[in-house]
């Protein structure tokens, strides 16, 4: 596979998601390598000279008073490492181990680390022949950066922890010997500049981004299909409705339910001599609720891009002026921000959706259809418990969107005394992202449903492309089967983006 090729400061989410969904092999662009022996060389010099410079000759945290003898300067670059491997808990997957050495190659490769340009050949040689490194999910606070995990990472590159290679978990020597590679002894603030960062919360946060902008696309499309499921009403879709609001997610949100309702037959039916007066807000404010959604996601994507590109090590080498600084660009603040708001983000998705679930399954409100969707209620309980499991799921993800970024506690004897607890933040949103997955998949199998009772009546084209693709997987539910492989299938048709594509309309992108 053809390297993606990295510009430090200008790399952007596309590049990276690509990256993180086809495990592609990257490498920083050679115009970064000069910036980047630029500043090894500062080090080396500092390193070489008797003033106390953090990181390259002194302790570290509560310990940086104390002054390192130069004879010892890459043995406490090594214990560095192998002590602050402390992570615990299953070890993180492996293409989000890709995506934080990705990342900590953008960082890198900004020229203010000050390490070697042969640990990035190293770390890039590790992503091009497959040399994963194994990464324990919990042990990060989210300041001074993620160093337990990307200590793990790092101990792979000097011999130590362990990797995955050709399928096999491998002691680190081992790993880097099978795939022709060896190991490199670290140098001067080496240690510190890969462990330093905030490479491991944002590829979680990443990660989670892109999911869940997958899923609101997604949950427009089967939203839609809900909207006429119950013949609601286009009326709160009109264009002008949602410009005098002027919300950039609503107005695009509006678009793509008019595209997907166009030409459909149900929706004529009923647009004269309809008795409602108003459909349910989990009907009529689905502009309004995903669309603000899908602006929340994007305002935690500009934040993640710039984050994707920072250098977030410390101390930093500041080139230009000649000078060593020490700051706070670890702290994964921003990081822990935006996966708040992408927990919220997907949490109200799902609330919204579970609530047309109920709304489908009950014949007081779902304009005649059938109890829980079955052709012979009371013989049959049809959908009724995967309603449930909806709001099982729409309940779970509530509490997990609790902030994150709030629960500050110090560490380090005192000296780290605020954190983000920004990991966590990030890592919580694989499991939001499922459980909404499967909550669009059980309101994807309960609109199908509706829609197929309004036989003959049909669907738009678009909404009977996407029903057609889900019957090519799922059969309508007769007589009670065992569901809960249904809606397994139904929720991954959705994960993976099959249901949105199915529809064929023009869906809005995360980034313009």
């Amino acid at each position: 596979m053809t390297p993606e090729i990295l510009i430090p400061g200008e790399t952007g989410l596309a590049q990276l998601e690509r990256i993180w969904r086809l495990g592609a092999p990257a490498e920083l662009a050679p115009s970064a390598r000069a910036g980047v022996e630029t500043a090894a060389a500062l080090v080396a010099e500092a390193a070489a000279g008797s003033a106390a410079v953090y990181g390259v000759n002194t302790g570290f945290g509560k310990l940086a008073s104390l002054k390192i003898a130069p004879k010892d300067t890459a043995k406490l670059q090594e214990n560095l490492i192998l002590s602050h491997c402390c992570g615990v808990g299953a070890p993180i997957p492996a293409g989000h181990v890709r995506l934080m050495m990705v990342l900590k190659l953008l960082s890198l490769g900004r020229g203010a680390s000050g390490v070697r340009w042969a640990l990035i050949a190293l770390l890039q040689d590790m992503l091009a022949k497959g040399v994963t490194p194994v990464v324990p999910a919990q042990g990060s606070v989210g300041a001074s950066g993620d160093l337990a995990p990307l200590a793990h990472m790092t101990a792979v590159l000097i011999g130590h922890g362990q990797a995955e290679y050709g399928g096999r978990v491998l002691p680190g020597a081992e790993a880097l010997a099978a795939a022709g590679l060896s190991p490199i002894p670290l140098g001067p603030k080496e240690g510190l500049a890969f462990i330093n960062g905030t490479q491991f919360s944002t590829a979680f946060a990443l990660a989670g981004l892109f999911a869940a902008w997958n899923a609101a696309r997604s949950a427009l499309v089967v939203s839609t299909l809900s909207t006429d499921a119950i013949m609601g009403s286009t009326a709160p879709l009109h264009p002008d409705i949602h410009r005098l609001r002027g919300h950039a997610g609503q107005i695009e949100a509006a678009s793509v339910m008019r595209d997907l309702l166009d030409g459909s037959a149900i929706r004529e039916s009923h647009r004269e001599g309809d008795t409602r007066v108003q459909d349910p807000y989990c009907i009529r404010c689905q502009p309004q609720v995903t669309g603000a959604a899908m602006d929340v996601l994007r305002q935690a994507a500009r934040t993640l891009e710039i984050e994707a590109n920072a250098a977030t090590d410390n101390p930093l080498v500041l080139t230009g002026a000649g000078l060593i600084v020490s700051g706070g660009n670890f702290h994964a603040e921003p990081v822990g921000f935006a996966a708040d708001m992408i927990a919220l983000a997907v949490s109200e998705i799902g609330a919204i959706a579970q609530r047309r679930v109920a709304l489908m399954v009950d014949p007081t409100l779902s304009f005649d259809l059938p109890p829980f969707l079955t052709p012979e209620p009371g013989l049959n309980s049809g959908l009724m418990i995967a309603e449930v499991t909806t709001a099982a799921l729409m309940s779970e993800n509530k509490h997990l969107a609790n902030p994150c970024v709030t629960d500050s506690t110090p560490t380090s004897a005192n000296q780290e005394d605020h954190v983000s607890m920004a990991a966590h933040g990030a890592r919580r949103l694989g499991q939001m992202v499922d459980n909404l997955n499967r909550i669009l998949g059980v309101e994807l199998l309960c609109a199908a449903q509706g829609v197929e009772f309004r036989r003959p009546l049909l669907t738009s084209p678009p909404l009977q492309a996407v029903l057609a693709r889900l019957r090519q997987d799922v059969a309508t539910l007769g007589a009670d089967r065992y569901l809960a492989p249904d809606l397994e299938t139904a929720a991954r048709l959705v994960a993976e983006g099959e249901i949105a594509a199915a529809a064929g309309v023009a869906l809005p992108e995360l980034v313009a």
